[in-house]
């Protein structure tokens, strides 16, 4: 792999005029990158420890989770667009450093409340830094088929993140307190601060005079207030007034950020990029394939987990060969679509992901042989590298360099809020049919209390069954945990077809509207449409 610091024209962006280790470089990104999606997947292997040592709430924990995404999600385009205006490697290093000390303070959190606070620094600390690693490495590798090998090598940390935060996490749980969750985030957030610090080269948006203050603060409210409102809505219900009022409020911030883009000299994202059908049906399909993913992890750890028996650490490791499909699915299919077309491989990868879920929302069960549940794994993450990875390369492609930081955040923005609502809706749906199929099987002669602790999820229920059989009614409590085990799996099953759905929806569209290739020649984002 190569690197080339040749301007391309309308390309505003500056680097060093050498560029000695471009692998070191590459090596350096992966690593600022891998960080925070690590911490992405291993916060939830320490909930259940957390409701013992630090009394969290069901809410409380919820919000240790959602207090990360929505901060995250909130400061991504602000950061982005900062980066390229004050320098892509200070904000890079400055979002390391605080995401680093965020994190270790978390380690020293006593209470909920406390770690909730520590973790939607943590948050901050990753908008700043997560949009810088691809807007970096898109001024560092600006040959098509460079940039699509080093994003195809982004996109796979991916992969690896899926397997390594929940196998370390449950790891450090077996041998060390919750708190070493977050202790340990600090020595890798240090290693790669040195590494960016010693490697990577500066760049930011030369003809970038003035910061678009505006922009930044309706980007921001827009943003917190979507996801907001989506993180909420499963509690209070997606129609209840609350929720509305949620919906119509994103609408107005989203149409008046477009209103004041528009009339901006240098705006923060220039609107008319959303022409260009490489940028805005590849969003459409990195967010449907996120979609997907979050609602993948959240429906399959708590199988394993609860209806297999199985450890969070064992958990981790059973979830590898997804880990390395997506690997292997971004480094192959990213330099692949530069050469058969993007629309082909992003859609045969959404039609694999469809093709998973359907084929597991049909067929498996709590005793399913592991082997098949392996092989549907192999199908589904060859069917996210083969569409996260090849779409993120297209969205890139389609913003000048100048702009790489904005049009990372945009690529960035689309994952945050399709995985939002991913884990929203799949989680609805999988909750509803779970409560109503287990009201049904429930035995009479359980409790209402209990019956409503039940309803709560799978492992309440497994609780509630431990509980009957301790006190003496053994044939009560494995009533209770078939009946739990039946509606989970029932559960399990619909909500696969609605995710196996929206998957499909977005095969159809991108096989329709997502351009093979782009335009022989640049242009400004105005010029490019997209055929």
């Amino acid at each position: 792999m190569t690197a080339t610091t040749q301007h391309v024209p309308h390309m505003t962006s500056t680097t060093t005029k050498t560029v000695k280790s471009p692998a070191m470089i590459l090596v350096s990104l992966l690593a600022a990158a891998l960080l925070i999606n690590l911490e992405t997947t291993m916060v939830n292997v320490a909930l259940p420890v957390l409701v013992k040592d630090l009394h969290a709430s069901t809410n409380q924990l919820q919000w240790i989770v959602d207090a990360y995404n929505l901060v995250f999600a909130a400061f991504l385009l602000t950061m982005g667009s900062l980066s390229d205006r004050f320098g892509r490697k200070r904000v890079l290093l400055s979002g390391l450093a605080i995401f680093g000390a965020a994190s270790v303070a978390g380690g020293f959190t006593h209470s909920a409340e406390a770690l909730i606070a520590a973790r939607a620094v943590m948050g901050l600390g990753a908008a700043m830094t997560f949009p810088a690693t691809l807007s970096i490495i898109s001024n560092v590798f600006t040959g098509r088929a460079e940039r699509a090998k080093a994003i195809g090598a982004w996109g796979a940390t991916a992969g690896a993140a899926i397997a390594l935060g929940p196998i370390a996490g449950g790891f450090l749980l077996e041998h060390f307190a919750w708190s070493s969750i977050f202790f340990s985030m600090g020595p890798v957030a240090a290693i790669a601060f040195v590494l960016v610090a010693a490697t990577v080269p500066s760049s930011r948006d030369i003809e970038a005079k003035h910061t678009d203050v505006g922009g930044l603060m309706l980007s921001a409210a827009f943003m917190a207030t979507l996801v907001y409102t989506i993180i909420e809505a499963p509690t209070y219900g997606w129609g209840a007034a609350r929720s509305v009022t949620g919906y119509l409020l994103s609408a107005i911030l989203v149409l008046a950020f477009v209103a004041w883009e528009r009339r901006q000299q240098e705006p923060m994202l220039d609107i008319r990029i959303f022409q260009n059908l490489r940028f805005s049906v590849a969003s459409g399909s990195v967010t449907v394939a996120f979609f997907t993913l979050f609602g993948f992890i959240f429906l399959i750890i708590q199988y394993m987990q609860f209806i297999r028996g199985w450890s969070p650490l064992s958990a981790g490791v059973h979830t590898l060969p997804v880990a390395l499909a997506v690997g292997v699915g971004s480094v192959i299919g990213t330099p692949l679509a530069v050469k058969v077309g993007t629309k082909l491989i992003v859609g045969m990868g959404l039609l694999a992901i469809s093709g998973f879920y359907f084929w597991e929302g049909l067929t498996l069960t709590s005793t399913t042989a592991y082997w098949i549940i392996a092989l549907q794994m192999l199908l589904y993450g060859i069917g996210m590298g083969f569409t996260s990875a090849p779409a993120t390369d297209s969205i890139m492609g389609a913003v000048s360099l100048g702009k790489a930081g904005v049009g990372s955040a945009v690529n960035d923005s689309t994952r945050l809020l399709g995985g939002t609502l991913g884990v929203a809706v799949i989680g609805s749906v999988f909750a509803s049919i779970y409560g109503s199929r287990l009201g049904a099987h429930l035995p009479s002669a359980i409790p209402g209390s209990a019956a409503r602790i039940a309803k709560e999820s799978v492992g309440a229920a497994q609780v509630v069954a431990q509980h009957s059989t301790d006190l003496g009614h053994p044939i009560l409590g494995e009533a209770i945990r078939v009946a739990s085990t039946n509606a989970f799996m029932d559960g399990l099953s619909t909500a696969s077809l609605v995710a196996g759905s929206v998957a499909a929806f977005g095969a159809v569209a991108a096989a329709y509207f997502l351009p093979a290739q782009p335009p022989t020649a640049m242009f400004e984002p105005s010029q490019i449409v997209g055929k």
